[in-house]
Order: structure tokens, then sequence, then C-alpha cells
């Protein structure tokens, strides 16, 4: 499976996926912004939340810009046979793209 989703193309298949943000702590709390219906869980307990996730459904998961925390937290996922991918660029990867936010 690709690792990771243009947000151009995640606009038009946004429905149906499961979205995971995985931005640091520090980063999540200093964010007014998520994309909608995302679910927050800290990348530094990866372990204690991977096993929650939805088997069957498409995860697309996203960090600031798209970076070691999205790989990092792809690989772990995709080694665990979750069909996870991250947003190219990130939350501002999305929203450079047009791509929607709301108030968390």
């Amino acid at each position: 499976m690709e690792r990771i989703i243009k947000p151009e193309t995640l606009k038009a298949e946004l429905a149906g996926k499961y979205v995971l943000d995985v931005r640091r702590v520090a980063d999540h709390h200093a964010s007014s912004e998520q994309l909608a219906g995302a679910h927050w869980k800290d990348p530094e307990k990866l372990e204690t939340w991977a096993e929650s996730l939805p088997q069957d459904q498409e995860i697309v998961l996203y960090c600031v810009r798209g970076g070691g925390v999205s790989n990092s937290v792809v690989d772990a996922l995709q080694a665990k046979g979750l069909k996870a991918r991250f947003i190219e660029g990130g939350i501002e990867g999305w929203k450079t793209a047009g791509g929607a936010v709301v108030g968390k």
C-alpha cells in the first residue's frame, strides 16, 4: 500500500476514511484546528492505542507538515497490518490545498 496520499486526492476520497491526528502533544495543543472527525492520538504512546484502530477501514493520518512523525506512525501501523497512509504535507499541506478544517 502507498504511504502517502496527496491532499487533492484525499479531498475527493475522504468519505469513509478513519482520520487520525498524530501531532505531538505540544503541536496539538498549540493549534485550534483539525480535520473534521479526526481522532487525536499521542504518537509517543502508539503502542497503547494502535490495537484499537479499525482493521477494516483505511486510516489517513496527519501531523503538522507530514514529516518524521507521520512517517514513523505509518511504518508502525502498516507493520501491524493496518491500511494507513499519511497526508502529504500534513495539516498544513491539506489547508494549502483548500482542504477544510474545523475548530477543535
